[in-house]
């Protein structure tokens, strides 16, 4: 959950009720790592149960939920709502490739965060892979004083801005309303809960003091200092151990629009000494993000869709499912997705031919997202604001490929009755990376984490294939050709002529090269760069039909399976890395 609103203000009167229970259960979702059980959503909204169920229904056909059993689970296509608003505000794409390069140069981990509220919340990560290393996630929200970035921020703060600091604070003295950080102690010494203490002890400060235990206490003295220096230090405020130096990034009117830090450990480096250590560099980088800032925006690719789902998809999907589809919320998310690059700021007009809605339809969506929070307005123009990650980016931002195919495997298999597999290219072999078998007397036994070599198998033929001409020469170069069945390919001739062949026609299919009796037909998935990034296939017994049975069998469901799994693919690799494996 996000910080308790303390002074809320009542709804405005064209502000859509449905819209605003119906996004209650996707932030209890959210806030509930993105699997919950039904039952459980029912609770935690107050809602009643068969209202829950129409939002799932609509959740789901949005792309956005899968139901599994009991449960609800966040689906990638979630994503494509944080992504409008990381695109609108253009940080990630201009400024995240200066923030990878100070992260090279230092080798430590790099952030860009933006204020939200009282808080602050992670745009974009650059991190360094080690057994103490920066953990939180693109949309994660943490108090302005457990941290560095917050101190620059609160320097801006006006009067109401503060009170509103302190009537949270009070109101939440655990930080329970802040799940990415550890909870802190609450005025009687207590936690909230006995794991995870992290920050709420008191430890040895950078000149071998002690910091207080409480982050919020000298706050106030910490912004003032911030101010002064134009950097701010964060000396195991989140947890003991991690240490971070911060420095605000400026538009050309020079207001903050972000703050990038640079987060280490005590074990490499001691607080006293980052500013020493990283701050002139830190400053140089600063400079050209805010030249990047000064200077025209680049020109602007074939822009992505201002909204993926038409004002007539809606009325579809409300003839099919009738009162199970909330087109309330339906078309509030639809709004969000209005928005993007070169999209930033966005008259109504605008929204609603995007959109296809009726500008009255538009409108009242609209005032009720800023009512919420996830826009704001200046009377005439709206903007996405950074609690629109709060919709289930954080807990999307860790997806593996594996985890995204899985789904899409099983439907598969639902399908055509037989087992679905997906593979990554490790040397010279494939690696299975995700499976579903399928029921039969004669099984294929296969499990992931598998290896095969690829040359003799269809997804490994795919993935040669994928390679540009010069790595896939060499990478044939260090394959020894042994014939495993009578029927295996030996020939590099021959082989190098049916990866030819596989590049062209899009799909491998290999019949008992790997052993006798198993035949498979196996079709790329690429990602927003069109590299074959992974291969999917469906394997069968040879017995039962013919090669070309098999062909127009599969090809087409298998086809349909890896076009699911790409979309979701390039929708959650938009911000966010997605590792292979």
């Amino acid at each position: 959950m996000t910080h308790p609103a303390t002074d809320a203000p009542p709804p405005p009167q064209e502000a859509v009720g449905p819209l605003m229970r119906s996004l209650s259960v996707l932030r209890a979702l959210s806030t509930g790592g993105g699997r919950q059980a039904v039952g459980d959503l029912v609770r935690a909204t107050g809602l009643a149960r068969s209202t829950v169920d129409r939002v799932l229904s609509t959740l789901a056909r949005l792309g956005y939920v899968r139901v599994e059993g009991r449960d609800a689970v966040l689906a990638p296509g979630l994503l494509e709502l944080g992504n409008a608003y990381l695109a609108a505000s253009e940080l990630p794409d201009r400024l995240g490739p200066a923030a990878e390069r100070l992260a090279d140069a230092l080798d430590e981990s790099v952030s860009l965060a933006v204020p939200d509220g009282d808080g602050v919340r992670f745009v974009h990560q650059a991190t360094r892979r080690r057994a103490m290393s920066l953990a939180f996630r693109i949309g994660d929200l943490l108090p302005a004083e457990r941290g560095a970035p917050g101190a620059l921020f609160a320097a801006d703060w006006d009067e109401d801005a503060w009170r509103r600091w302190r009537e949270r604070r009070a109101a939440d003295p655990t930080d329970a309303g802040f799940p990415a950080v550890p909870p802190r102690r609450d005025g009687n010494g207590g936690t909230g809960g006995p794991e995870n203490l992290g920050a709420d002890f008191a430890s040895r400060d950078g000149n071998g003091g002690t910091r207080p235990a409480n982050p919020g206490e000298d706050f106030a003295s910490r912004v003032e200092a911030a101010r002064t220096a134009g950097w701010s230090l964060d000396d195991q405020l989140i947890e003991p151990g991690l240490v971070a130096i911060a420095v605000p990034v400026r538009d050309p009117r020079g207001r903050p629009v972000c703050a990038v830090s640079v987060v280490s450990h005590t074990s490499r480096l001691a607080a006293a000494d980052l500013p020493t250590a990283v701050l002139p560099r830190l400053r140089e980088t600063v400079a050209e993000m805010e030249r990047t800032l000064a200077a025209p925006a680049p020109p602007l690719p074939d822009p992505e869709p201002s909204a993926t789902r038409h004002a007539s998809w809606m009325r579809a999907s409300k003839q099919e499912l009738g009162p199970e589809f909330v087109e309330s919320l339906a078309r509030g998310l639809l709004t969000l997705t209005a928005f993007g690059t070169g999209r930033a700021a966005l008259p109504l007009t605008a929204v609603a031919e995007a959109t296809g809605l009726a500008r009255a339809t538009a409108r009242r969506a609209l005032i009720t997202l800023e009512h919420l929070g996830y826009l704001a307005s200046d009377g005439r123009l709206f903007r996405p604001t950074p609690k629109v990650l709060d919709l289930g980016f954080a807990a999307l931002s860790g997806l593996t490929l594996p985890e995204i195919a899985q789904p899409h495997l099983a439907t598969l298999v639902e399908q055509v009755h037989d087992s679905a597999s997906m593979a990554v290219l490790s040397g010279t072999d494939i690696q299975y990376v995700a499976r579903v078998p399928t029921v039969r007397i004669m099984s294929i036994n296969i499990t992931v984490g598998t290896r095969f070599p690829a040359y003799p198998t269809s997804m490994g033929r795919v993935l040669l294939a994928g390679l540009p001409p010069a790595e896939r020469t060499a990478h044939l170069s260090r394959t020894t050709l042994t014939p495993l069945t009578q029927h295996t390919v030996t020939s590099p001739e021959r082989l190098t002529a049916l990866l030819e062949q596989v590049g062209e026609d899009g799909y491998a299919l290999v019949d008992e090269e790997l052993e006798e009796g198993l035949r498979s037909i196996a079709v790329p998935v690429r990602d927003r760069d069109a590299r074959v990034v992974a291969a999917v296939n469906i394997s069968t017994h040879a017995g039962r039909r013919s090669p070309a049975e098999d062909r127009d069998a599969f090809l087409p469901p298998l086809r349909a399976a890896a076009a699911r799994i790409e979309a979701d693919l390039h929708t959650a690799g938009r911000f966010l890395r997605v590792p292979p494996a």
